[in-house]
């Protein structure tokens, strides 16, 4: 995608206050293509702090990772549509016929709607989770990297537009999947910061250089003593300066 580095970077709205996701899209909209809205944010909040990024001219990422049977999601999908938003996920562990069924949703909604249709994204597997887990815990005994690819490949197939995954995967997925698939990438840490909770993660400037589309940054702005700062840095970072 010829996007530029603002366009690239996604803010995490990890808050669960409308006041401050207010602040924080008003304070960093110059910086910040994408803003992620997930489940504590919209838990809170609901709708009309989709509304609120979209009247100040920010892209929404509407992160609640669909998972349930195809008709459910459909309807979700709908709704996701109609409030504007610019991409949205499902889980692609909820199969083919969950995914096909929300993409077809979506384009039909869109089209009578004549607005840009959302771009969706498939969750192949959580940054969170490591061979470890995905061995011992969820009981699937492919190496991490093929199940991811495996999840990727089964997105296109149902035709999503593209995947979250960690960018230790972008390589095998652009391998499987072509250069017009998405690739939004969370789990991104700049250069000397903790990886926190994250297993699978990597700097701005190293995804880039992988082929991320776009990229999830979460606490090191949020929690910077001074976020613009953080943001030009991390813009910086991701265009090689």
């Amino acid at each position: 995608m010829d996007l530029t580095a603002r366009e690239r970077l996604v803010l995490a709205l990890d808050v669960d206050d409308f006041k401050k996701a207010e602040e924080l899209v008003g304070e960093l909209s110059d910086y910040v293509g994408v803003f992620k809205i997930g489940s504590q944010l919209f838990t809170a909040e609901g709708a009309k702090v989709v509304d609120m990024v979209n009247k100040k001219g920010g892209k929404v990422f509407l992160d609640l990772k669909f998972h349930d049977i195809p008709n459910t999601v459909a309807r979700a999908a709908e709704v996701a549509t109609k409030l504007g938003v610019s991409i949205f996920n499902v889980h692609t562990s909820g199969g083919y016929e969950m995914m096909k069924a929300a993409a077809e949703a979506t384009a039909k909604t869109s089209q009578e709607l004549g607005i840009r249709k959302p771009i969706i994204l498939g969750v192949t597997l959580l940054t969170s989770i490591n061979q470890e887990i995905l061995e011992k815990e969820i009981g699937i005994k492919k190496r991490l990297e093929e199940q991811v690819v495996h999840l990727a490949k089964l997105a296109k197939a149902a035709g999503l537009d593209g995947v979250v995954a960690s960018s230790w995967e972008i390589k095998e997925i652009r391998k499987a999947c072509g250069e017009d698939f998405v690739i939004l990438t969370p789990g991104i840490r700049p250069t000397g910061k903790s990886s926190d909770d994250q297993k699978r993660v990597m700097t701005p400037r190293e995804a880039i250089k992988l082929g991320a589309d776009f990229l999830v940054i979460g606490r090191p702005i949020r929690n910077a003593a001074n976020p613009v700062e953080a943001a030009k840095q991390i813009l910086r970072e991701m265009e090689g300066n």
